[in-house]
């Protein structure tokens, strides 16, 4: 969708070639060397800085954002708050200015203690930097049934605009750039829950109710110059189509992208939620694109590797099962064939989506980040395509 479709073969200082014959496809932080100075190693070598990335309108905010969006869920769990400045600043030196993180961030785990302390970080690059406005800052508010924020309250009116302030204060600016619900107060078929999902038991009226409310005060938040766009995550066809129609009928502010779940292994977006983002211009921000690392491969095997996410989360929120391991295989082998990179094949793959798509790219070393930030440098063929295509038909469903 940004660049024509041919194969670029990643070789360099980034990606080491993967070479046929030799196996599973290369992981993507596999074989690399020690990582010296990040500064001397990692700073690109042409086209560095604001305008290395293409660029894309977010929804119809006007907006002009990264190809990639940085993600920054392990800051303050895995990763030290010196290493979350070292991943602004590679990030920004390719290009990115786009960022994404949340009131409830870091995870694994999520607890009242670290609640906030990735806006901290973040803030405290920012005052540090003097930066602010290279970046478009997105975060979230939590939804209800976290204990560890507000005892688990649902949104309201009044705890929207405590988390609001309570955002602007750790992350040190005066505006948000996007504001989004983490997940809705009537729940949804994410994170694992659609299988046994059902509708049935919510009421409309009081759903509506709520939306107009939200969207009132997201207005007055706006009008007070405290946030400029607002956006959902976790969300479903209906729940979205509900909230664009009621903005368009009161004249309130209008959704401007969803974040939720996305990658080869999980394609719950493609059918209804697709033709609403296609038609509303509603960009998908894609959580997981990775599939939490499955498909970089250095969980091939069912292996757990010391230090990573699942050393830390053993069935990585439900997407560890009897079928996993064969839909990874599958699409290692198309990376294989084709000479590329695993994981940025499965970026390449999402940001090619016949409906907008951003990719929120997580890291916890800089050798993934910096492999993840020249995926942009990839593009698929019609080979690669076909491949992928058969892969998704023989595994459609893995978790």
């Amino acid at each position: 969708m940004f660049l024509p479709l041919v194969v670029v073969r990643m070789i360099g200082r980034f990606s080491p070639p993967i070479k046929r014959g030799a196996g599973a496809a290369a992981p993507i932080d596999a074989k690399l060397p020690p990582c010296p100075r990040r500064r001397e190693v990692y700073r690109p070598a042409r086209n560095g800085g604001d305008d290395a990335m293409q660029k894309t309108e977010l929804g119809r905010s006007g907006l002009m954002v990264s190809q990639l969006c940085l993600g920054t869920m392990t800051w303050g769990t895995q990763n030290t708050e010196t290493e979350a400045h070292d991943q602004i600043d590679l990030a920004m030196e390719h290009g990115v200015n786009f960022m994404d993180t949340a009131e409830m961030y870091p995870t694994n785990p999520v607890s009242a203690d670290t609640l906030g302390r990735t806006e901290e970080f973040i803030g405290s690059w920012m005052a540090r930097s003097g930066r602010r406005d290279n970046w478009i800052i997105a975060t979230k508010m939590t939804g209800a049934g976290q204990a560890a924020a507000r005892d688990g309250a649902p949104i309201t009116p009044e705890t929207l605009v405590e988390a609001v302030e309570g955002s602007l204060r750790r992350l040190r600016t005066d505006v948000i750039d996007l504001y989004q619900l983490h997940w809705p107060n009537r729940g949804s078929y994410h994170f694992r829950k659609h299988w046994t999902y059902d509708p049935s038991t919510q009421n409309r009226d009081e759903t509506l109710a709520h939306m107009r409310a939200v969207l009132e005060t997201v207005q007055k938040l706006i009008e007070a110059g405290k946030i400029r766009h607002f956006a959902l995550s976790n969300e479903t066809a209906w729940g979205t189509a509900q909230w664009l129609r009621l903005s368009e009928e009161a004249g309130l502010p209008r959704v401007q992208s969803v974040q939720n779940e996305y990658s080869l292994l999980c394609r719950l977006f493609d059918t209804d939620m697709a033709e609403l983002a296609a038609n509303e211009d509603v960009t998908l921000l894609a959580y997981s694109p990775l599939a939490t690392g499955l498909l970089t491969g250095k969980y091939a095997g069912d292996v757990v590797p010391e230090g990573t996410r699942r050393s830390r989360n053993p069935d990585l929120g439900g997407r560890i099962t009897p079928r996993v391991f064969e839909a990874v295989a599958a699409y290692l082998g198309v990376a294989k064939a084709h000479g590329l990179n695993p994981a940025q094949m499965a970026l390449a793959w999402c940001r090619g989506r016949p409906f907008k798509t951003i990719p929120i790219i997580g890291a916890t070393n800089l050798h993934q980040l910096a492999t993840a930030l020249t995926s942009v440098e990839v593009t698929l063929n019609d080979d690669v395509l076909a491949d992928i295509a058969a892969a998704y038909r023989a595994h459609p469903l893995p978790y």
